[in-house]
């Protein structure tokens, strides 16, 4: 088990600049709520130990100089539990971070609700869920740094619920508490480290590296522009394939640059999203995340040449959401041989996780570019191209279905020759798909003009 820090600790690794709010006053009956014997002893204990007046401070800093509203827990204090006195002060944490429009961090370690305040405690989660939905609406990013412990509806809330999730490394993670869960239970499925393979943490960041972090998520998070991103420049061959095969052909080299290459070109520095939050994780098919153009904040949902699971379709369409509500331009890269068709990606709902992904793009206000850097399959690449504002390199190309699989569908003859055939009819090539509007033509256009 990894050391457990104060409350006062955590707010030290992330700033040197902290001021608390003010604490809402709160009167009530001896023992609390519920009368609960010894209950007022139980919080002076907790008082004299700690050195808190709860299990919650609250207050503002600068994190690598971007001012944010810290919401440290303080574990020694009750567990960390939730009360009534807790639910007040992360009520006003929240109402002054929308006040004067300021990031919220949550820095966690609690291990859920307070017995002693019964029900009342635990509708106190119902009140952090609206908080966090109205920070959310205001535009506002919502930054979680998970300690040890985190459990409950701790995690349940401000954990899980936020847009983007560090863990410490070995914090106990998990919304049952050691306590509660089945005696046979795998402890390893509780950390930090398994809530980022299980895709419902976005990673897992030393201490010492965290002020860094999260200084970086911050700075991408709170720049808005309404500005397009530009699409990357080709990296690869600049010269136009000669037909439809030549165009499959390029495309599928091995040598050809992928999307890691793009993004290293593109961005000065980027943090990565991870996960669908559905249990899946699909880092081998998209890459997401937030990244520094030109001195401008850019999301990107890069395709990583491989066929894409569901995981990385969801995870994409939470990259472009998290974006569009805090006005982030979006790039996207498309390059993948198309959706996984195997059974496991059925069961994982591939059509339903296409479906929200076209939805998402869809459905974005902030504007979105999508460059075809390589293979350009079906649906499974379609999903996460923006409409009128695609381009497309030399060496890709943008199809209805791969040619082979046409060549069967529409039952031709077999042989290589029917296939080139048909990559040819399929009109795919970039210069092609400019004629047809499916893509900007300025680098798809041959110099000659046929």
């Amino acid at each position: 088990m990894p050391d457990r820090l104060t409350a006062r600790e955590a707010v030290a690794l992330v700033t040197d600049d902290f001021r608390p709010l003010p604490v809402p006053p709160r009167a009530g009956p001896p023992d609390g709520p519920l009368g609960w014997p010894g209950y007022d002893d139980a919080r002076a204990r907790a008082a004299a130990r700690t050195g808190e007046e709860e299990s919650v401070v609250c207050g503002v800093g600068r994190v690598e100089g971007v001012g944010a509203v810290l919401v440290a827990f303080e574990f020694g204090f009750l567990g960390g539990s939730l009360g009534e006195r807790t639910g007040d002060r992360l009520e006003a944490a929240h109402e002054h971070a929308r006040r004067h429009r300021l990031p919220v961090v949550p820095l966690i370690a609690t291990g859920g609700s307070r017995m002693q305040e019964g029900m009342l405690a635990l509708s106190q989660l119902q009140r952090v869920a609206r908080q966090s939905v109205l920070t959310r609406e205001a535009g506002l990013p919502q930054i979680a740094v998970v300690r040890d412990p985190t459990t409950g509806g701790g995690w349940a809330t401000l954990g899980a619920g936020a847009d983007v999730i560090l863990a410490l490394p070995g914090a106990q993670v998990g919304f049952a508490g050691s306590r509660v869960r089945p005696a046979d239970a795998d402890p390893a499925a509780y950390t930090a480290e398994a809530q980022v393979a299980a895709g419902a943490a976005d990673a897992v960041v030393p201490p010492g590296e965290l002020r860094a972090a999260l200084g970086r998520w911050l700075r991408l998070l709170t720049a808005p522009s309404a500005a397009p991103a530009p699409p990357p420049r080709p990296l690869g061959a600049t010269d136009l394939p000669a037909d439809g095969w030549d165009a499959v052909r390029r495309a599928r080299d091995p040598r050809r640059p992928r999307a890691g290459a793009y993004l290293d070109a593109y961005f000065t520095h980027r943090v990565s999203l991870s996960g669908d939050r559905c249990g899946g994780v699909d880092t081998e098919g998209v890459l997401c995340g937030f990244g520094e153009h030109e001195g401008r904040a850019i999301a990107f949902a890069a395709q990583t040449g491989a066929a894409t699971r569901p995981a990385g379709y969801r995870t994409a369409a939470r990259l472009i959401r998290l974006a569009d509500r805090l006005g982030v331009p979006v790039l996207t890269l498309v390059d993948t041989p198309g959706a996984a068709n195997d059974a496991e990606a059925e069961r994982q709902g591939a059509g339903a996780a296409i479906a929200d992904l076209f939805a998402a793009v869809a459905a974005a206000r902030t504007p979105v570019t999508t460059l075809v850097i390589g293979e350009g399959g079906s649906g499974g690449a379609l999903a996460l191209a923006a409409p009128g504002n695609a381009w497309a390199t030399p060496d890709s190309y943008f199809s209805v279905i791969a040619p082979e699989s046409a060549a069967a569908i529409l039952k031709r003859g077999p042989g290589q020759e029917q296939v080139r055939l048909t990559a040819d009819q399929l009109l795919l090539r970039p210069q092609d798909l400019a004629r047809l509007g499916v893509v900007h033509g300025d680098w798809c256009e041959p110099p000659d003009g046929h």
